[in-house]
């Protein structure tokens, strides 16, 4: 018998239904209180790649909040980032930047992955995570 603090719930928002549907994964999964968000590329709301990083990393990001939202969360929840880059050496300050904005303080852990290709050609970041819901009162340091 699974308890309700353990039970396995898909988050899917609206917008991304048909992604669920045609390629068979969840936006995000949640178990008690821990996400993990799959990767969030820079793509709009007609599936089309944003053009440079930091358009597209504004994207991932949005998409990111939008999830956790949906799971219940918020992106002060996050205690894990793993980003896979195209350029990772090239691009790095442009995505830095972007992802500064979205998490001013309280850091969460990070890491950064050079790959040779995305899901699509156009696609030069992919961003995914894991929150932990409730955590945001943590102290940083």
């Amino acid at each position: 018998m699974t308890s309700q603090a353990t039970k396995r719930q898909s988050i899917n928002p609206g917008a991304t239904r048909a992604m669920y549907d045609a390629l068979h994964f969840s936006q995000a999964t949640r178990v008690g209180n821990v996400i993990w968000v799959s990767g969030q590329v820079g793509i709009d709301a007609a599936m089309k790649p944003a053009t440079g990083m930091e358009a597209q990393a504004l994207l991932a990001f949005q998409g990111l909040r939008s999830v956790l939202e949906a799971a219940g969360a918020s992106l002060a929840d996050v205690v894990e980032l793993m980003t896979f880059h195209i350029d990772l050496g090239g691009q790095m300050q442009a995505f830095a930047s972007v992802k500064d904005a979205y998490f001013p303080d309280r850091y969460p852990s990070w890491t950064a992955v050079g790959v040779t290709q995305l899901a699509l050609p156009e696609l030069c970041v992919e961003i995914r995570a894991v929150a932990v819901v409730g955590c945001e009162g943590a102290s940083h340091g």
